[in-house]
């Protein structure tokens, strides 16, 4: 008797379908967040959608989201992503070293930081002195003022 349970390698093919589709359109605008916080990731996420849902035919998003940034590393795809969004504060790592690793091997994506606390720029750029710090986020965020953000950053 066969499991009709679908194989990882049809999941597998099902998503590469779904990101060559995505790659083709002009319009969409891939974004990847990392936040160790699964409610702000289901939140974000549910956003852009929203966002999708009201914009029609113009510029759309598609979102990854990840709650552990070394799972992120892991299956971070070079070339695919034109914006992230990073959380400063994670246990495992923090969001500042996730992309020093990331502009080790993709030196274009652009990222917006994400915090709740005080940041001091001038210390930031002496320590991570590779890392174009310009964009962030404050949080909490409100959905309409995330996607205006996002917006403005991906123009």
């Amino acid at each position: 008797m066969r499991n009709n349970t679908p194989h990882w390698r049809d999941k597998q093919k099902e998503q590469q379908l779904e990101e060559r589709k995505e790659k083709q359109s002009p319009f969409t605008k891939r974004i990847l967040v990392v936040d160790d916080d699964p409610d702000i990731t289901f939140t974000f996420k549910k956003a852009f959608e929203e966002a999708n849902r009201i914009s029609g035919n113009k510029t759309s998003f598609h979102v990854n989201a990840y709650n552990d940034p070394l799972v992120a590393l892991s299956e971070f795809k070079p070339d695919f992503y034109d914006l992230m969004l990073v959380d400063i504060n994670m246990p495992e790592m923090n969001g500042f070293d996730f992309c020093v690793k990331i502009f080790e091997v993709d030196v274009n994506p652009r990222v917006c930081f994400m915090t709740s606390g005080l940041i001091n720029r001038e210390a930031l750029k002496e320590q991570y002195p590779s890392l174009s710090i310009g964009c962030f986020i404050r949080k909490p965020v409100t959905m309409e003022n995330l996607v205006r953000k996002v917006k403005a950053e991906l123009e």
